[in-house]
């Protein structure tokens, strides 16, 4: 099967597969080490000090994932993540400069089944995030929960990857300077579950906390949208009233409770063109950023201003939908669906 695999690829193309093939099950793999092997070394082994040695940096190093991170410029600029760009390919397109004078909140839309391109374009250079933007420093915002686990988080923070908790957020946007650019994959794990290729749909009218965050420490926010983030899986929903999309529900809602996560049911290509399995189809990315909206700053914004804000930004999102599509991959009559 490895030689029909390799028989049936270039070099390049062998390269780009594998280093998508890799990104999930290298996390868990990170992830199994320190929760398989800690409880082993400290009980079963000669090896207990360093297991309590981990826990001790652990407990020491609690906050650092809350207070900007440790990222590394060489992690971000691994050549493993440019193959990953290749492979669909995913590209980043600025529209306005960013200045280093301020700082942001780059909302992205859509979610997609995994945000290829938000990791891709914020969480490393492959796509020259800081070319594009110098002097400004992305932080690309995911679930806490990640930050628990020994390794794992090392490793998401040295891609300058942080919790998109309110304790990170603040801290980034009002004591860390200037010219700081968190990025708010905004739809989250509910979005997910409306992606499938051709769809045009954000869950947004309900999301406001983003805004509110914006007004509280005068943040610029910056729409961008994922053109095609929704095409490189399809998603599976069974009908109503049958046994299976029963489970289907009732698994999902479960997974959600535990992990915060929803359980999408979808699949794409195997190791080869034109196979079955659950990589990515080729197809591409392009993750576009919109004009930054000034915010004024208020300490306690009321309802009625973070409404305001909430539908200009509203407006400016599909604007920036709108002027396009059409370049990547929509039709003229193609509309931008918020629910």
């Amino acid at each position: 099967m490895a030689m029909d695999f390799f028989s049936r690829l270039d070099l390049q193309e062998g390269l780009q597969t594998l280093s998508v093939l890799q990104w999930i099950p290298g996390y868990v793999l990170l992830g199994a080490i320190p929760i398989l092997l800690m409880p082993y070394f400290l009980v079963f082994t000669k090896f207990w000090t360093l297991a309590l040695f981990s826990l001790a940096w652990l407990v020491y190093d609690w906050n650092t994932h809350s207070q900007g991170g440790r990222r590394s410029a060489w992690v971000r600029n691994w050549t493993l993540w440019k193959y990953f760009r290749d492979y669909f390919p995913i590209k980043l397109v600025k529209t306005h400069d960013l200045s280093p004078k301020h700082n942001y909140i780059i909302a992205n839309h859509p979610h997609g089944i995994i945000s290829y391109g938000a990791f891709i374009n914020f969480a490393t250079e492959a796509t020259g995030f800081s070319r594009m933007f110098p002097a400004i420093i992305p932080s690309l915002g995911t679930l806490e929960g990640i930050f628990w686990i020994p390794i794992v988080r090392e490793y998401v923070m040295s891609m300058g990857v942080s919790p998109v908790s309110e304790l990170a957020l603040n801290y980034l946007l009002t004591q860390n300077g200037s010219g700081n650019a968190v990025i708010i994959v905004v739809g989250g794990a509910t979005e997910a579950l409306l992606c499938r290729p051709g769809a045009s749909t954000v869950f947004l009218k309900q999301r406001k906390g983003f805004v509110k965050m914006a007004l509280k420490t005068g943040a610029y926010l910056v729409p961008s949208y994922s053109f095609g983030e929704n095409d490189v899986h399809n998603q599976e929903t069974f009908p109503e009233g049958t046994w299976i999309r029963f489970f289907q529900k009732r698994f999902q809602d479960t997974f959600k409770k535990i992990l915060g996560l929803n359980f999408c049911t979808f699949h794409g290509r195997g190791l080869t063109r034109g196979s079955w399995g659950f990589l990515p189809f080729n197809r591409p990315i392009t993750t576009v950023v919109g004009e930054p909206m000034p915010i004024p700053r208020i300490q306690k914004p009321n309802k009625e201003m973070v409404d305001k804000y909430h539908a200009l930004y509203i407006s400016a999102l599909r604007k920036l939908f709108d002027q396009h599509k059409v370049q990547y991959g929509f039709p003229e009559t193609q509309e931008l669906t918020i629910i």
